[in-house]
């Protein structure tokens, strides 16, 4: 069964046509085309999926779309301003916050939740706002050392 799901997606308001069962992730991939959101696990476990509902870290791939009607989702598409990238995501390229890049928008998008909430946030709370993404390349070290560059930039999140 369908019903209209109205919801904003990056400052865009949309009404879609939705199933009742899909998962804010497949809406995100499939009907508008927002590939940044990763499908790693399919459980919640590894954090590839984070996307922002209403400023807070919320895993695409266990929340159904129409329990989030009505509120303010942000991808990873939707941090860059006219073609370039938020201080978070210029952080995380300057300071090899990535290596394959597959877990990369899910951790952009955790940090970005932290970001908004403490500008200046120490190693061991951006260690705690990243617990629950999974990486297998980089050890963190690097991930952490974004966070941070992205935090004393100054600039505007």
């Amino acid at each position: 069964m369908k019903s209209i799901l109205a919801i904003s997606v990056n400052g865009r308001q949309r009404e879609d046509a939705v199933a009742d069962n899909v998962l804010l992730m497949d809406y995100l991939r499939e009907v508008l085309s927002l590939t940044g959101t990763k499908q790693g696990c399919d459980g919640g476990e590894c954090g590839a999926c984070t996307v922002l509902v209403d400023d807070e870290p919320r895993l695409a791939c266990c929340t159904l779309a129409h329990s989030v009607a009505g509120r303010n989702i942000e991808t990873i598409e939707g941090l860059s301003r006219k073609g370039n990238m938020s201080a978070l995501q210029r952080a995380f390229h300057e300071h090899l916050g990535s290596q394959c890049g597959f877990c990369t928008p899910g951790m952009i998008m955790a940090a970005e939740a932290l970001l908004r909430k403490d500008a200046t946030p120490t190693r061991e709370t951006i260690r705690a706002a990243l617990a629950g993404n999974l990486c297998r390349c980089t050890g963190y070290v690097k991930i952490i050392e974004s966070v941070e560059a992205a935090s004393h930039s100054g600039a505007t999140l």
